[in-house]
């Protein structure tokens, strides 16, 4: 190429170059409107049924009122959780805003994840949907194992009975205990659901104490903490459920990570445990050899009969009691009547219960004591009384019988000639009299009578005929200061018994009163009361001590349904306290509800 033709491409490059920065130099470039995108992202779409999965919802422009899917077959372990990333290259915003959550499958089959939901810049916008497929657990190394997984192989709560099978009315203690992995640690747990323990009378044992034990589980050694114990006496026959005990654990896991140091880090996982539902088959109490004065004691038990004084005047009182002492159902069964002579005023016993529950069961003693006034000088003779119970260890009825006492009342009044004959004991023989019949006790009718007149002075006008009319005038004031009178005297009769109420409601109340800093002493001490009142008052037996028998018979004596109502809320309330916190105004509150239910039944019994 000649040096010409060179000079003259160079200028028609240059030329060219200035003519591009003219046209250019004021325009702005503006890149094109991005398509909004939101989809569904997931980290597997198969996986085993002890496994988990990740579902990430991704946008590229931030929105509004976020709806997640149903996730049908799943349960949502952690999420939403939200993170937002933006930045600038040569110019240009990128932006992604994601939410995220792990989901662990309930089943194993095929599911669909379903549309999410956004709004951006007023308009709807969905994402695709995903299938997944849940298999059968798969194993996987302990190194890709989460924090769930490893919670999941190391956490197990166990319900230890004692007994499966035993009898009606025999002791069984339920033990939940939690096992633990050695390389794990629990750092607080909660019930989600407490058993009801359903035709059984049952008795919380506290724990004081969490303290961590050696032990095995499944062949494997691990570490337990007992969490509940139970104490439980069947009431019913037959094959009976256990419902089950579900807490919410809170553990700290090992992960793979190691800290500047080398140390391992740990994670924090939450861990739904069940103890699962058990059963237990009660045998009846055997038929054969049944005393007659079985009253459903079951355990091993000491009987006596005594009294406070054998020698004393007429008038005097002595104390006469009937006294079970030892270990087993002491709650539940009624003591033998004690039965005196007629020419004893006797008045109603005074039900005294001394009675522990631990994990060996109830232990302690029960008594019923009588009051009892000789009215006449004699001896007056205090039978044998048999008590019966059966104990389970042995399999066999065993009677007890009390020793005869006399009681002898050496000054008083001697007895009518009709009691004495009456009372074998005052007077052992009666001697037959011969009855002599005389004529001068029949009076003959006179055949002649003597008649005489009479000087009658007229009715009319007379103070006789004047004092008929004045009668009702003098009636009606009368009538008046009657009614009022009454009315005095019954007003003041109902606040005597009102009173009366009150003193007696405070009296069965007494220990719970004592106890009202104490949750757990006072919600026994005043369910104690509310039976002790039920039992005595409306004669129910111990073993049909329930809420529908007590309904049942508050109905037939006709006690006002609110009444009814407060009394049965009061047992529930005593119930509920061993599992539920209360705090001290609940508490109180129970107090004066129960004062004032005891108090409205004394008056409507």
């Amino acid at each position: 190429m000649s040096w010409f033709a060179k000079i003259y491409l160079s200028l028609f490059i240059l030329l060219g170059s200035v003519y591009s920065h003219k046209t250019y130099e004021n325009t702005v470039f503006v890149p094109a409107q991005e398509e909004v995108s939101f989809k569904m992202s997931l980290s597997k779409s198969t996986l085993g049924i002890n496994e988990r999965i990740r579902v990430d919802f991704v946008m590229n422009k931030d929105g509004d009122n976020f709806e997640p899917p149903s996730f049908e077959g799943f349960r949502v372990v952690m999420g939403p959780s939200q993170s937002i990333s933006s930045s600038w290259v040569n110019g240009v915003r990128s932006f992604s805003k994601t939410f995220s959550y792990t989901i662990a499958p309930i089943e194993k089959g095929r599911f669909k994840i379903g549309q999410a939901r956004i709004e951006i810049d007023g308009e709807i916008y969905k994402t695709n949907t995903e299938m997944v497929t849940v298999t059968d657990a798969v194993k996987k190394p302990s190194e890709e194992m989460t924090a769930e997984d490893i919670a999941n192989e190391s956490l197990h709560l166990v319900a230890e009975v004692s007994k499966e099978n035993p009898y009606l009315n025999e002791k069984v203690t339920v033990v939940y205990k939690l096992y633990v992995g050695s390389d794990i640690s629990v750092t607080n747990f909660r019930a989600i659901d407490n058993p009801t323990f359903n035709n059984f009378w049952n008795q919380d044992i506290p724990v004081t104490q969490y303290t961590f034990q050696s032990g095995f589980y499944n062949g494997k050694a691990a570490q337990f903490v007992v969490l509940k114990r139970v104490v439980l006496y069947p009431q019913k026959t037959g094959k009976l459920t256990l419902e089950p005990l579900v807490l919410d654990i809170t553990a700290e896991v090992p992960t793979n990570r190691r800290d500047f140091f080398g140390g391992r880090l740990y994670a924090q996982t939450n861990k739904t445990v069940t103890a699962g539902k058990r059963s237990i088959q009660v045998r009846p109490l055997p038929e054969q050899g049944k005393p007659a004065s079985f009253n459903g004691a079951v355990g091993s038990f000491d009987f006596f009969v005594k009294s406070s004084k054998n020698i004393l005047n007429a008038n005097e009182s002595l104390q006469a009691t009937v006294e079970v002492t030892g270990t087993g159902n002491l709650k539940l069964f009624s003591l033998p009547e004690l039965k005196l002579p007629a020419a004893l005023e006797v008045y109603e016993p005074e039900f005294k219960e001394k009675v522990t529950s631990n994990i060996s069961g109830m232990k302690g003693k029960i008594s019923n004591e009588y009051t009892v006034i000789p009215a006449f000088k004699g001896k007056y003779p205090i039978p044998e009384v048999t008590f019966s119970y059966f104990d389970p260890s042995l399999e066999k009825y065993i009677s007890l019988q009390s020793k005869p006492i006399l009681i002898n009342v050496i000054e008083g009044p001697l007895p009518s000639s009709e009691s004495t004959a009456n009372n074998p004991v005052l007077n052992p023989v009666v001697e037959k009299q011969q009855i002599v019949s005389q004529n001068e006790g029949f009076g003959f009718i006179k055949t002649k009578t003597k008649l005489q007149a009479k000087n009658l002075r007229p009715f009319f006008n007379s103070s006789v005929y004047w004092m008929w009319w004045l009668l009702p005038l003098l009636i009606i004031p009368i009538s008046v200061i009657f009614s009022r009178k009454r009315r005095a005297l019954k007003e003041d009769k109902s606040g005597q018994i009102s009173k009366k109420a009150q003193r007696l409601a405070k009296k069965f109340l007494s220990e719970a009163k004592a106890a009202q800093n104490n949750k757990e002493v006072f919600y026994i001490a005043l369910e104690k009361g509310l039976q002790l009142y039920a039992k005595g008052k409306l004669r129910i037996k111990t073993a049909d001590f329930n809420k529908e028998n007590l309904q049942i018979v508050f109905n037939q004596k006709n006690i006002d349904p609110e009444t009814v109502k407060q009394f049965i809320l009061l047992l529930t309330h005593c119930e509920a306290a061993r599992y539920s916190p209360f705090t001290s105004v609940e508490i109180n509150a129970d107090y004066s509800l129960a004062v004032h239910t005891i108090s409205q039944l004394d008056s409507q019994l």
